[in-house]
């Protein structure tokens, strides 16, 4: 039986991790997740990307989320998203309509033994969250946006927003922020969703302002739990914690003094 949200809220507790892949980026999966839970955090959220074109493409995926959620009762929510257009394109397919597309899959969609949240910014696709789905999982967002997902998904849905911070303070803070931030200020998605909430063109140029860095990637253990507290404070049910290192990257090694700086957070 699916978990209700609520159930779920329970379950995952207010913080969790947001990491790439684990074996991507040379970690032994079981040994990170373990170290990930025996530090307190009530989740891992691993991204995946699919080239698939439609739905039958994608079958085998479904059919494998199945067999998670069935061996491991409570302890998977699968995420759907419609991805950025310089990906999709990349892919040799067309970035077209996507909440459209997003409204078609989940209308052809078999029955899943697990959660679903999608990924969501914009209003529709919050409301489509709202709807369709068990949540959202906003990323790269500030707390306003938190507070405006849950305006728009209503007391019942989960809201799962991702953080990124670094843990350096200073200009070494600031350096992985703008590492880090460099990709997705290419993400047209990302641009337009900042653009709402007071952001504008001085704030994405050079590798982003100062006002940008400090907001989307706070720096030191004090702001990045800070941060994660505005979100929670805005509505957020379980904030998704990425630390990044002065590369940009996921810094695996930062799990222990991450654990310190949330330890009233954590379960």
């Amino acid at each position: 039986m699916i978990m209700t949200t609520d159930e779920l809220r329970q379950a995952l507790g207010l913080v969790g991790i947001w990491m790439p892949p684990p074996a991507r980026i040379g970690l032994d999966p079981q040994a990170f997740a373990r170290a990930i839970e025996e530090a307190g955090f009530g989740s891992v959220w691993i991204p995946g990307v699919n080239a698939a074109a439609d739905l039958e493409a994608l079958e085998s995926l479904l059919a494998g989320a199945d067999r998670v959620a069935d061996r491991y009762p409570g302890r998977f929510v699968l995420g759907l998203g419609v991805s950025h257009a310089p990906l999709v394109e990349a892919a040799g397919q067309a970035y077209t309509r996507p909440l459209a597309k997003m409204r078609q899959f989940l209308d052809e969609l078999p029955a899943v033994r697990a959660p679903v949240v999608l990924a969501a910014l914009g209003p529709k696709m919050l409301e489509l969250s709202r709807d369709r789905a068990d949540g959202a999982h906003p990323y790269f967002s500030p707390p306003e946006h938190t507070a405006f997902s849950r305006s728009v998904l209503g007391v019942a849905p989960l809201l799962v927003p991702e953080q990124a911070v670094s843990l350096a303070d200073g200009s070494a803070g600031r350096t992985a922020g703008r590492a880090y931030a460099k990709y997705y200020l290419q993400l047209p998605n990302y641009v337009s969703n900042l653009r709402r909430f007071g952001f504008g063109d001085e704030d994405f140029a050079d590798g982003g302002s100062d006002r940008l860095i400090s907001t989307i990637i706070p720096a030191g253990p004090e702001a990045a739990a800070a941060r994660v507290r505005e979100h929670l404070d805005a509505g957020a049910d379980h904030v998704l914690i990425q630390p990044v290192a002065e590369t940009g990257f996921f810094a695996a090694t930062d799990l222990g003094e991450l654990a310190s700086a949330v330890a009233d957070l954590l379960k």
